[in-house]
């Protein structure tokens, strides 16, 4: 026996855990689970040791998945053996002696501000409720850095149009507010008249809807954000995240507080949120060699 059902449970329930993490955990653990039954020959959690757990990410690295990937489903199997070892299910975490592979480290993509500038000043958008749904998806996710999740479950009674704030429910149901300039207020009111008349009969709280009249499925926004952001830039990575990652690099670049940032993004650290600041720190050596005096001589 293994308990994933009570940890999956206890994830949704007790941790809150989005579905898109739910998912990415529930496959992660699946496939610990199928390779020690099927080639460690176990039939029981209390039998894990910590050299399955090591055996099991030495075969992964063997098939060629990253380090980071590996590290994340060893960061699944570290809540599951707490979770079960507090519930006395085991006696002992055998993640206590597993060490994760060393990664390096991963800077955030993001579009340059003309980039951005060009999507929003240069493409044309249509006039009907889809297109002007698509251009405020981009829009909210710019000027705001919510996450795809927060996105489309915005409800209409989640703006506060005299505020200029959303009321945003991040991981874990953290519950923050996110400011928005006057200028997308404006936009957001031509929105609801555009929605108003689309769906008339429409009972949905949503603040997006999909053409059927339902919540905006994650997948349409990830097909709209990589679909739009390919008139401006030939990167590979276009995904709504993206947007959030331009969110605060872009306010780091402008010499935003990086706590503040923080707070914008609904990060509960602040070593989260430091990865921001290389863009910054990048600006800032250009700006020393181009001003001062001695800022391009190789020598002294």
């Amino acid at each position: 026996m293994f308990h994933e059902e009570s940890f999956f449970q206890y994830l949704a329930l007790e941790r809150r855990f989005s579905p898109h993490t739910l998912t990415a955990y529930k496959s992660d653990l699946q496939c610990f689970i199928a390779h020690i039954v099927d080639k460690q020959c176990l039939t029981t959690v209390t039998e894990v040791r910590h050299l399955h757990v090591r055996a099991w990410a030495a075969v992964q690295m063997q098939e060629g998945i990253s380090a980071r990937s590996i590290n994340r489903r060893l960061s699944c199997l570290h809540t599951y053996f707490r979770f079960l070892k507090k519930r006395a299910w085991i006696d002992k975490d055998p993640m206590q002696k597993v060490l994760a592979p060393k990664t390096g480290k991963r800077l955030p993509v993001f579009i340059q501000e003309s980039q951005m500038a060009d999507l929003f000043g240069r493409v044309a958008f249509p006039a009907d409720y889809r297109g002007q749904m698509e251009r405020l998806v981009l829009e909210v996710l710019y000027a705001t850095g919510m996450r795809r999740s927060e996105l489309i479950h915005l409800k209409i009674s989640d703006v506060d149009l005299g505020r200029f704030v959303f009321r945003v429910l991040g991981k874990g149901g953290k519950e923050r507010m996110a400011p928005f300039a006057r200028y997308l207020a404006d936009l957001i009111s031509g929105f609801l008249l555009l929605r108003a008349e689309a769906f008339p009969d429409n009972s949905e709280p949503w603040l997006f809807l999909s053409k059927k009249g339902q919540r905006l499925p994650p997948d349409a926004v990830y097909r709209l954000v990589r679909k739009y952001l390919a008139c401006v830039t030939t990167a590979d990575q276009r995904s709504p995240h993206v947007l959030r990652h331009s969110f605060a690099t872009h306010l780091s670049n402008r010499g935003a507080d990086l706590n503040a940032i923080k707070e914008l993004l609904g990060h509960a650290s602040l070593a989260a949120t430091q990865v921001y600041t290389h863009n910054s720190i990048d600006r800032l050596i250009k700006v020393y060699e181009q001003a001062h005096p001695k800022g391009k001589e190789d020598e002294y």
